[in-house]
Order: structure tokens, then sequence, then C-alpha cells
């Protein structure tokens, strides 16, 4: 009996170690919302609920950026002259961006970059008032200062638009980074859980 509880719980771990988005257009959903949800499987990494509160910021401000995974700092970049409220992966604007990671090729994440998935996420969503523009502020960022990460697999939504944005670095020194948006069609559902959907 023990040997089958043990069997059963690692299958378990197994299977949860996704972290999963699903999300549904506006016209697949009864009341007409654009939904999606996260979870994430890094245990004791999710344990606060983030807060950024809105600002405006004089020319010349900086903006240190820390690795959202290990806590790192990374390096600096110029802050925005007005950020939004975020809380968690929303912001005032109902803009929401969730991820998983698809790693990809090794030698395509570039180690020297300052942006990574996490503060990619937390910087556009206090820089966007919509899904589009979230994209907008991801990819011109990171076409500046590179992307530090592994391939991700980004939900972007806001009240009126669904999202699948995946991103891969350039290697090491190479600022920017290969990407591709597709828009999720009102009436579908999607889901992506650490492997790339688009390809």
């Amino acid at each position: 009996m023990r040997k089958l509880f043990v069997s059963i719980f690692m299958l378990g771990s197994i299977t949860a170690m996704a972290c999963t988005n699903l999300i549904a257009g506006k016209k697949a959903t009864t009341d007409g919302s654009v939904l999606c949800t996260y979870s994430a499987d890094d245990y004791g990494m999710f344990i606060n609920l983030c807060h950024f509160p809105a600002g405006k910021h004089a020319p010349g401000t900086m903006r240190q950026v820390y690795n959202w995974d290990s806590g790192k700092y990374q390096g600096e970049i110029p802050e925005a002259p007005e950020t939004y409220n975020v809380i968690g992966n929303i912001n005032e604007y109902q803009v929401t961006i969730g991820e998983t990671t698809f790693g990809g090729r090794e030698e395509l994440t570039d180690t020297t970059s300052i942006l990574d998935y996490g503060s990619l996420i937390y910087i556009a969503l206090q820089r966007s008032k919509t899904a589009r523009e979230a994209i907008k502020v991801m990819t011109t960022l990171v076409e500046k200062y590179g992307f530090c990460s592994g391939g991700e697999s980004f939900t972007i939504c806001d009240p009126n638009e669904a999202w699948i944005m995946e991103m891969v670095g350039k290697g090491t020194g190479g600022k920017g980074a290969i990407w591709v948006a597709l828009r999720i069609p009102d009436e579908a559902i999607c889901a992506h859980a650490n492997q790339s959907r688009i390809r």
C-alpha cells in the first residue's frame, strides 16, 4: 500500500510541474469577458502578491532591474514618465500577463542582458493600457536591453483581446529577441503549459 501511495504521489508531482495558462476569448464566455488563468510550478517563489503603485517620474529617473527568479541585480533602464498601478499580474486597466517557460536552445539565452521574463512582465504592466501596447513595450525593451531568459510563452490580455507572444533571445551579446505574437480569436479558448504553442 505504501509503494502505491508513493507512486501516486510522484505521478501527481510530475504532472503538476508545469506553469499553465488557460485563455478564453470574449465570445467564448457567457458574460463576454476575456478570461485568463496563470498557475506556476515553482513552489515558494509565488508566496507574495506584488504591488507596484502608480507614479509619475522625473526625466532622468532610472529603474533598477532585478531578475525575477534569482533576485540578482541585472542593471537599470530609464523609468517611464508615468507608470500604472499593478497588483499581482494585472494592472489598473485590466491588462494581465502570465507566462509558461518552454526553454528552447540554450545558446540563445543571453546571460549578459538586463531583462528577464519576469521583470519584463511587470515593467510592461506598469507601462501599458492595452494588450497590444504591452506587446509593443515588451518587444521594444528587449530590442534595446536584450532578453536573458530561455524561451517564454506569454499570455497577454485586456478586456477586449487575448494574445500569446512567444520570445527567445539571440544568444550572448545579441541584443533583441526573436518573437511572434498571435491573437486568440474572440470565440476561441487556448491553453499552454511549458510548450511553445505558436511554433
